[in-house]
């Protein structure tokens, strides 16, 4: 695990910046936040080499790829040993269809977001993919009916 980075409001102003706009130029970063470009600049690179920035990139709608319908599955197991769980996360992580996959303490075992064109493809992943894998105990889908916040 990696240690606490110290923040002050400038570096504060600055992730909250780029969050906003990844793709902001330094030179307007700079200009947001108060800088000039060069202190900007080595703030950002310390950001990046403490690891507190992990990376950039671009945010695709999954409309315009025909996948509108939005599920979260609720996905718990009845296998304990280590090769099936292994087998199980690396056979849904390659999926398409995923779109974020976390194993949980507690029940549900994993929490799986996928995004497929309509309830057809849903249920086609749903049936042919999840439910026949070995130690899928039970599935269960929540399907979204709109996104208030969050989410890529």
């Amino acid at each position: 695990m990696s240690n606490i980075v110290k923040l002050d409001p400038v570096d504060r102003e600055i992730l909250f910046h780029l969050r906003q706009d990844g793709r902001l130029t330094n030179v307007e970063l700079a200009k947001r936040v108060g800088l000039t470009p060069p202190p900007c600049l080595r703030r950002v690179k310390r950001l990046e080499d403490a690891g507190v920035i992990a990376g950039y990139r671009a945010v695709i709608d999954p409309r315009t790829l025909g996948r509108g319908l939005e599920a979260l599955i609720d996905l718990e197991v009845y296998a304990t040993d280590r090769a099936t769980i292994e087998a199980l996360e690396d056979t849904i992580a390659s999926y398409d269809e995923v779109i974020e996959f976390r194993r949980l303490f507690g029940r549900p075992d994993y929490f799986i977001r996928v995004a497929v064109a309509d309830h057809a493809a849903y249920e086609e992943f749903q049936t042919r993919k999840l439910s026949g894998l070995p130690g899928v105990l039970r599935v269960t889908s929540h399907l979204t009916m709109k996104k208030i916040k969050g989410g890529a």
